[in-house]
């Protein structure tokens, strides 16, 4: 594994790698309060077979925390960050708020997402999750105005995003936890519904997945970006 910075527009970018440098390059989006630091056996698994590039998104981890977030932001971040290091099309996986950024990312820019890959990603349905208030004590390893945005925009997305799944043309995989998980999982079909080429499949890990079980998480997505 190691680890690098590029700078993307106004914003450093922090992010590691595992794997061939000349593999096929699969990119990894952390959830909301978390890093790149989370992928670390699940990157290293998935580096058996891919290029795996795992990002500090913005206000995340040791990327720069310029207190502007929106998810968006976060996907013009992603796409330049591709444009740096020359990526032309990537398999895409993404945690919760970064399945969000990656489904953005394959709505709007499809010649660059080979694959996609949501895992427990909020769907864009009012009412599924709900706005971030209350500051933890401990140090955080991200800027706390940052929570504030992201979850008030998944609490109340935008009307497009539901409609734009549509229009999601790489092959699609939705990973869910099962019962466990603090993310509501009765509309994860409906989001699966909308996507035109979708599978949906649970382990039951709860809402981090790929922390809790990386080596089934790995097995799965090789699985799917190969198929």
């Amino acid at each position: 594994m190691e680890h690098s910075v590029v700078d993307v527009g106004d914003v450093r970018l922090a992010y590691r790698t595992w794997g061939d440098a000349y593999g096929a390059p699969v990119v990894l989006l952390h959830a909301l309060g978390s890093s790149s630091a989370s992928w670390e056996e699940a990157g290293q698994a998935l580096g058996e077979e891919w290029r795996v590039y795992a990002i500090d998104l913005r206000g995340h981890g040791e990327s720069d925390w310029p207190d502007e977030y929106s998810v968006e932001l976060m996907r013009d971040d992603v796409l330049g960050f591709l444009d740096e290091l020359e990526l032309d099309r990537v398999g895409v996986v993404g945690h919760g708020m970064g399945g969000v950024v990656a489904r953005l990312l394959a709505q709007d820019n499809s010649d660059r997402v080979e694959r996609l890959v949501l895992e427990e990603t909020p769907p864009p349905f009012p009412g599924v999750t709900r706005a971030s208030t209350v500051r933890p004590d401990e140090p955080l390893d991200y800027d706390w105005p940052v929570a504030a945005a992201i979850t008030g925009q998944l609490a109340d997305p935008d009307p497009d995003w539901a409609e734009a799944l549509g229009e999601i043309v790489a092959p699609t995989m939705i990973i869910t936890g099962g019962p466990d998980s603090s993310l509501p999982q009765d509309r994860m079909p409906d989001m699966a519904a909308l996507i035109p080429d979708c599978r949906l499949i649970t382990i039951p890990a709860g809402h981090f997945v790929h922390e809790e079980r990386p080596r089934p998480f790995a097995h799965e997505v090789t699985e799917f970006m190969t198929s």
